[in-house]
Order: structure tokens, then C-alpha cells, then sequence
């Protein structure tokens, strides 16, 4: 038994300078007093401080010489580490890193960190301050890195990487057509048009994102948050509206006088947007992008249309009586009876019936050809922003009939009706744009071709005698200059009040506004469109 022994005291020696050889955290084999061979057992609580220093020294030398299989090795989560350290390279663009050790307290080890971060052409030094913490591993009773992302950054949590690139809020100075920045407090309405104009028109308008070191991923918001380091601060542009100061204002104030109401004023001649308001603030703008049925405005269209292939002339009579049946039965919103009117007081009463009586004389795709080839509305506008740009489908029966005064398929917003009131007082079609078509070389929608002369000379005359004398007479009241009006009443579904539409034009500038659920549009959305056309 005795020379049994002395033999196991010879293996495990030699076993020990082995493990020597290999590092000190190896495993070794003992044999017991019966010959059996019997593993280690495995190291146990926090390490030592030689411990604790060679690991911080060695994952660092590792991390800093781009060894990232080495360094993450030294961790608990090799999986992870990995992946992370080889990110902090590949997407945080760090090319070279240089770290100085603190003095450890306890198990955790502050360093400082130089990181020399390259994008592109864009160079700089990024310095802050970070710690690691060594622990012992369960299974291995090695020291390693307790590994999490704040090891790479401190603001890092759980899940999130670093990543550089340009920032994503590109810096542009947004101003009206005079030059003067638009203030997000003074024009409330513009807020949600402001981060579209920007991303679309940075480049543009000559601006440079900058250079930015960011976290992403994770569980925790990330929006908002400044970044963690900038490689290259950006360059702001400049992005000129056609927005006015004064009618914006006057938008803006108006509509704020009711808990829904939307208004869209235009320069006639250029299609410039002067205005665009909304009483309810969101992200969705139905001034630009609504879409509902608009009434007896779109009744300057249907004249248009029953004036060109001589269905009607301002002076002709066409009785308007109490209900008039095509497909289904009409009847007037307006006190509007009147058996000896004549189709110009049929228009500024805003008489239903009378324009219905003519809807078996026009062909079923006429007013949609009409709508599209003259007032431009269905073709793609290019207005630097989203908008919807009016509809007004072919059909038959009682949808015709309902399209010609306003209701059925027909879809509008105040942007498509400022537009239609614009036209008649241009005499063509000039498509609405917020940003100038030569920032970014757009190409405007162009109508097929202009109102012939006499009948936009007719709705010039129809349009102001609504305005002086008609339905629009109270909205209109003290307005100068050349002016001409429209109003209308959209019934829809599941509402007990139809909504209220205006639209006008005094000079040059053409206004449209919609109240829903106002009523009557003459006293709803009338004094919102004369309000504007008033400061305009």
C-alpha cells in the first residue's frame, strides 16, 4: 500500500506542472488512496484580486487588440459578447480603441475608453468612462467578466447595441414665403407637415445629417434621446414654403373657433398654398388629405360642365322644385322652391332639384371626365406633401344624379375645393403645391384644358352673385374686390347635422373650409373662408 502511494503522489505532480503549462484556472485530476482518478473540485466564491486584475487586464488587451474571440472567451455570455464586441467595430465604425485601467473596488474595475470612431470621411475621438465586474463562473470556477452591453457603454441596457450613422432628423429651417421661419407654437396646424417637409427635402434644401453614435435595440425607448457622441455635426438647410404669414394666422384662428374644421386658402393664378389649418390636432390632416363628400360646392363643377354642352345658360329658366326624382328622390337642403328661377338664381340659392332634372341629359362618365379634364381633380398632384386630390367616379342612376350636387361617390377636402374655386377664377387649373416644383424638379398635374372663356366668364358672374346676393351673401358681407362664392351641406350617414362646406375666391386667393356636423355651410364654414380671404 505504501508503494502504491508514493506512485499517486508522482501522478498528481505531474498533473499540477501540466496545468501550469495551460493556465491556472485548469482542472486537475487527483487519485484517491484506491487508485480511482477524481476531478477538481471547482473554485468557489468571489475572486481574488489577482484574479480580479489579470481577467480585467486580459479582456481589455483582447478587446483593445481586436481579438474579439479572445476577449468575449473571458466572459460570461460568450455568445453575446462576441457579437457585441464585433458590432462595436462593424457597426459602431470604432477602428481603433484604447482603454486605462482604475483602481478595482472589490470585484468591479472602472477603465476609460478612447475610442477613434471613423464614418466615411468623418473622423473623431470619442472618450468616456465605463466599468467592468469580475465574477466566478458557476460551471468552470474561472474569473470572467460578468458580461452585459453596459460594459461596452454605460447608458447601454439589456438588448441594445451602439450603431453610427447619420442622424435621422435631418436639420432644416422650415420658412414661409417671405422668409421668416414658421414657428411650431404660432401655426399649430403646420406641426405635423413639418418632419415630412424635412425628411424629404434636407438634401434639397442643403442640409448634411450629422454623424451620430446612438443606441438602438433593446427594450427601452430610444426616440427622442440625444445621442451618445457626434462624429460630425450636421449642416442646417433652408426650406422655403409658399405658406403666408398673414392668412396662416388668420386659418389658424379661425378654425379654432370650432372643435372640428379644417380650411385650405390658394393663390389662384400659381396654385401657391397661402394656408392650411385644422382645428384638431393629430397627425392625420384632413385639410390636405380628407376625404368626404363636399356637397353643393362641387355645383361649380356640374355648371361647369351643363354651361359647356349648352344644358344651361345663366339666364335660362329651370324651375326648382320641391323634389325631383332620378333613380331615387331629391330634395333641396336650402329654402330654394321656386317654379320660375331662372339656372344663375338656381345656383346662388343652391337649388338641388333643379340641377337634378338636367341629370338624364348628360352621359354617365361626363362629370367625371369633367372633374379630371378641367378642374384637374383625380390627377396625381405634386404638392411636396401627401394630399388627396379629389375623386369623382363615372356613374349611372342615382349615384349620377347624387354626384352632381356634391353627395354619392363623390369625395373632396377643403385643398380639392379651394382648388375648384381657384380654377374658375384663373379660368385653368394650376395644381396646388406647398414647396416649390423647382427645389426638387417635380413636375406639376396639368389639366387637359382650360374653361372655355364664356363659361368662366358665366361662373365668375354665378359665383358673385352668390356671394353679393345669394347663399354666401351673409359670409361675404364687407368683402371687396373681385369676389365669388359657393356654399354647400353634405349630408352623411349617422349625423343629424350635415356638414357645412364654403369655398370663395376675393382677387387672387381662393379659400375652402369644411365644418363637420355644422349645418348649414353659408353660417358654419362661410365665416372660417372670409376670415382668411379677409387677411389674405
Amino acid at each position: 500500500m505504501r508503494r502504491g502511494a508514493k506512485i499517486a503522489t508522482g501522478v498528481v505532480a505531474a498533473t499540477l506542472v501540466g496545468a501550469a503549462g495551460v493556465g491556472a484556472y485548469s482542472l486537475v485530476d487527483a487519485v484517491t488512496d484506491t487508485g480511482e482518478a477524481q476531478a477538481a473540485p471547482v473554485r468557489t466564491g468571489p475572486p481574488t484580486a489577482d484574479e480580479t486584475e489579470r481577467t480585467a487586464r486580459d479582456f481589455l488587451a483582447a478587446w483593445a487588440g481586436g481579438d474579439t474571440a479572445r476577449a468575449a472567451a473571458l466572459t460570461t455570455d460568450a455568445g453575446a459578447a462576441g457579437t457585441a464586441l464585433a458590432g462595436y467595430r462593424e457597426t459602431a465604425h470604432v477602428e481603433q480603441v484604447a482603454f486605462k485601467r482604475g483602481t478595482a473596488e472589490g470585484a468591479k474595475v472602472p477603465f476609460s475608453v478612447t475610442a477613434h470612431v471613423a464614418y466615411g470621411d468623418k473622423r473623431s475621438t470619442w472618450t468616456y468612462d465605463s466599468a467592468l465586474e469580475v465574477v466566478r463562473g458557476r460551471t468552470t470556477g474561472k474569473a470572467l467578466v460578468d458580461w452585459r452591453p453596459a460594459v461596452l457603454h454605460p447608458k447601454l441596457t439589456p438588448g441594445q447595441t451602439l450603431r453610427t450613422g447619420p442622424s435621422g432628423t435631418p436639420q432644416v429651417a422650415i420658412t414661409d414665403r417671405d422668409g421668416r421661419e414658421i414657428s411650431e407654437s404660432d401655426y399649430p396646424s403646420l406641426t405635423p407637415l413639418l418632419p415630412a417637409l424635412r425628411k424629404r427635402f434636407a438634401e434639397k434644401a442643403g442640409s448634411t445629417p450629422a454623424i451620430e453614435v446612438r443606441a438602438e435595440g433593446g427594450t427601452a425607448p430610444t426616440a427622442g434621446r440625444p445621442p451618445l457622441h457626434t462624429v460630425a455635426p450636421g449642416k442646417p438647410g433652408t426650406l422655403r414654403t409658399t405658406i403666408g404669414a398673414a392668412a396662416q394666422r388668420a386659418a389658424e384662428s379661425a378654425v379654432s373657433r370650432h372643435a372640428d374644421a379644417s380650411v385650405v386658402a390658394v393663390k389662384a393664378s400659381t396654385g401657391e398654398i397661402l394656408a392650411v389649418a385644422n382645428a384638431k390636432r393629430t397627425e392625420f390632416n384632413p385639410a390636405l388629405s380628407g376625404q368626404t363628400a363636399p356637397g353643393s360646392t362641387l355645383k361649380i363643377v356640374t355648371s361647369a360642365l351643363l354651361l359647356e354642352q349648352g344644358k344651361a345658360s345663366p339666364g335660362k329658366p329651370l324651375p326648382c322644385p320641391k323634389t325631383a326624382t332620378y333613380g331615387m328622390t331629391f330634395h333641396n337642403v336650402e329654402s330654394s322652391e321656386n317654379p320660375g328661377a331662372t339656372f344663375a338664381q338656381d345656383f346662388a340659392a343652391s337649388c338641388n332639384t333643379a340641377f337634378i332634372g338636367l341629370a338624364g341629359q348628360l352621359s354617365d362618365d361626363a362629370l367625371a371626365t369633367e372633374a379630371r379634364d378641367v378642374f384637374g381633380l383625380g390627377l396625381e398632384w405634386k404638392a411636396g406633401v401627401p394630399t388627396f386630390d379629389g375623386s369623382v367616379p363615372s356613374d349611372g342612376g342615382a349615384g349620377k344624379a347624387a354626384a352632381m350636387i356634391g353627395q354619392g361617390r363623390v369625395q373632396m377636402n377643403p385643398l380639392n375645393m379651394a382648388s375648384v374655386a381657384a380654377t374658375v377664377r384663373a379660368g385653368s387649373f394650376h395644381q396646388p403645391y406647398l414647396v416649390d416644383p423647382s427645389v426638387d424638379g417635380r413636375t406639376l398635374a396639368r389639366a387637359a384644358r382650360p374653361l372655355p372663356p364664356q363659361v368662366a366668364g358665366d361662373l365668375r358672374a354665378m359665383m358673385h352673385r352668390t356671394a353679393v346676393s345669394g347663399t354666401a351673401a351673409k359670409a361675404m358681407s364687407g368683402l371687396d374686390g373681385d369676389t365669388g362664392a359657393k356654399t354647400g351641406s353634405a349630408e352623411v350617414d349617422g349625423q343629424t347635422a350635415p356638414n357645412g362646406w364654403f369655398t370663395a375666391y376675393r382677387d387672387d386667393v381662393a379659400a375652402a373650409a369644411v365644418v363637420p356636423g355644422g349645418g348649414h355651410g353659408g353660417d358654419s364654414a362661410g365665416p372660417v373662408v372670409a376670415a382668411v380671404l379677409r387677411a389674405s
